[in-house]
């Protein structure tokens, strides 16, 4: 570990959370806007679904663990949601199953800390022609359609609102925007950049709104090393000196 400490935000999830630093993605810009407020913790694998995440849900987060995170975003829903293989074998997880799953695992996060926050992101929606369209010789057949991921999103937010967790309605968040299905996509599936400012924007939404203490919106956490010194950039007038601790002009997006 460096110091010193820091809030520890931990995405937890399947590819939507693995790629979220490919492509412009959401976990680079959050790890951009947290850059000298909390240290933003990727745990993400590709092509997961919620039994594999409770597999390993003590692995990731012991209840031992000499400190834990600050908050935890979780996303497991995608790849649940996708149409049964006759083989038995993939990643579907029957509907009923995978509300308990996520139970246990949100339970599970509840567990740790009374001060740990959590947040979980629901099942977004997919372009169906462009994933018919990018079938690949290495598959079988991927049956993802709108309806199921509607289904499991719905189910999800039910279940956090059972629970008392904060959640974002991806599936209808995404399909705010008129052109989502070919803007917010790389491959029908996976997001875009302009996919992942939309998570973003949610994201920052929820934890501006939540009534949580302290408060985890960037803007009401403390920034690391700010004070003022001498050795900051020189001012025009030749005898001041400029603090860049808060600047963000460089960002692409000057988020709220």
């Amino acid at each position: 570990m460096v110091g010193p400490s820091r809030p520890q935000f931990v995405l937890f999830g399947s590819s939507i959370v693995q790629l979220s630093y490919s492509h412009g993605g959401w976990g680079t810009i959050l790890s951009d806007i947290y850059s000298r407020k909390a240290d933003i913790v990727l745990r993400g694998y590709y092509g997961w679904n919620s039994r594999r995440a409770l597999q390993v849900l003590h692995k990731v987060f012991p209840k031992d663990a000499a400190a834990q995170p600050t908050l935890v975003i979780v996303y497991f829903g995608g790849n649940d949601s996708m149409g049964p293989h006759s083989s038995g074998l993939g990643p579907h997880v029957p509907l009923p199953e995978y509300i308990e799953n996520m139970r246990k695992i949100l339970v599970h996060l509840q567990s740790l800390s009374e001060t740990m926050r959590i947040l979980v992101l629901s099942c977004p929606p997919v372009n169906e022609e462009k994933v018919k369209g990018n079938t690949s010789g290495i598959f079988s057949e991927l049956v993802r359609t709108n309806e199921l991921c509607q289904s499991y999103s719905e189910a999800c937010i039910k279940l956090c609102k059972e629970l008392d967790v904060k959640v974002i309605d991806l599936f209808n968040a995404l399909q705010k925007r008129d052109d989502w299905m070919n803007a917010c996509f790389t491959d029908g599936i996976h997001l875009a950049s302009e996919g992942s400012k939309i998570v973003v924007k949610e994201i920052l939404k929820v934890l501006k709104e939540a009534e949580w203490e302290p408060c985890l919106h960037w803007k009401s956490m403390p920034t690391e090393f700010a004070e003022d010194s001498p050795y900051d950039l020189v001012a025009a007038d030749g005898k001041t000196t400029l603090n860049p601790s808060e600047w963000t002009f460089y960002r692409e997006v000057q988020w709220d």
